[in-house]
């Protein structure tokens, strides 16, 4: 029996609506604190039993349809020579930023990790063959977003000024990136990952006109490097959707800012939806995430290619009670639906 996820992505009949919750893994589980306590996270994604462990920790503990395999999409960047360092609560920042083309030239495509290749063998080991690996690396503007800026930024006025006013290193820039995602993401596939999920996720602050002519082409290419089923994910993207869709995915993640029926006609019915209850859902009483569920599932209408998630991350204030509370509420109801 091929995983859930897989047969909802490819919008085959599934028995339920598989869940999962993208930072499912990490800090809102105490288990991973004391995991952490000590080791910064690149030193755990390096170890293949720790990245294992914590891959699995939301899966024994919520029994969801899925384990994403705990990285950090600035890992690749790392065997391109890049010196980043992972703050915490502020997010990735580069020791010394791109800036002109020697800078990209300078870059070397490596190979990937083969720690993170060991532990995906071992999650799926772990798992019953009804539950999914879901492996990932980010998108291209995003990663290039923090090259350029060197920390996370609000409006990547540093990103656009190179867009626009070198658009060659731009481009020279997402090709080595892209190089090195989608030998990232196939080593993934071939390592046992069963699906892929491209997180873009702040690729929002682009224009559609923008999108199209910088970045389409190259999540297009990562997107296309893998046999396994893929997801295409990122926030404040309502206006890119269509594109989005455009480039690839067979599922389009969607976040909380669009009601899901209406994102799934933007990126079009002939493709699967991920999503998109709100994460700071979970931090209201029941009713209110009981709520939530339950719109999101009546705007999804029991349509093949449904995969229930959250609209971005989990938080890391959410009660780990509430995520298990919400999958079994999706299987219940889903289930009724289909029987």
């Amino acid at each position: 029996m091929q995983p859930l996820l897989v047969r909802a992505a490819r919008r085959e009949p599934v028995e339920r609506t598989p869940v999962w919750f993208m930072r499912q893994a990490g800090r809102s589980l105490p288990e991973y604190r004391e995991l952490r306590r000590g080791r910064t996270l690149f030193e755990v994604v390096q170890a293949p039993e720790l990245c294992a462990e914590v891959t699995l920790q939301p899966v024994r503990r919520h029994d969801v349809d899925a384990a994403v395999m705990f990285a950090d999409i600035m890992l690749p960047v790392l065997s391109l020579g890049i010196d980043v360092e992972l703050v915490e609560n502020v997010g990735p920042v580069v020791a010394r930023p791109i800036e002109s083309a020697a800078d990209v030239e300078r870059l070397r495509v490596g190979e990937p990790d083969p720690a993170l290749l060991e532990a995906i063998g071992l999650v799926r080991a772990e798992l019953r063959d009804d539950q999914a690996v879901v492996g990932f690396c980010g998108g291209p503007f995003t990663v290039a977003g923090y090259l350029v800026e060197g920390r996370p930024s609000r409006d990547f006025t540093k990103v656009k000024a190179l867009m626009y006013r070198d658009p060659a290193t731009w481009h020279a820039l997402c090709e080595k990136l892209t190089d090195n995602f989608a030998a990232y993401v196939a080593a993934q596939a071939r390592a046992g990952a069963d699906a892929i999920q491209l997180f873009d996720s702040w690729v929002g602050a682009l224009s559609a006109g923008d999108y199209e002519e910088f970045v389409a082409p190259y999540s297009a290419r990562i997107l296309a490097a893998v046999d396994v089923p893929t997801i295409h994910f990122g926030t404040g993207t309502t206006h890119l959707l269509p594109a989005m869709a455009r480039a690839g995915g067979d599922v389009i993640g969607l976040d909380w800012r669009v009601a899901l029926d209406h994102g799934w006609t933007l990126a079009g019915e002939e493709r699967g939806v991920q999503g998109n209850l709100d994460p700071a859902l979970l931090l209201a009483p029941w009713e209110r995430v009981e709520a939530g569920a339950r719109d999101v599932l009546e705007r999804a209408a029991g349509r093949p290619g449904h995969v229930f998630n959250l609209g971005h991350g989990v938080l890391p204030q959410t009660d780990p009670a509430v995520l298990g509370r919400l999958r079994e509420l999706v299987h219940e109801l889903t289930t009724e639906v289909r029987v």
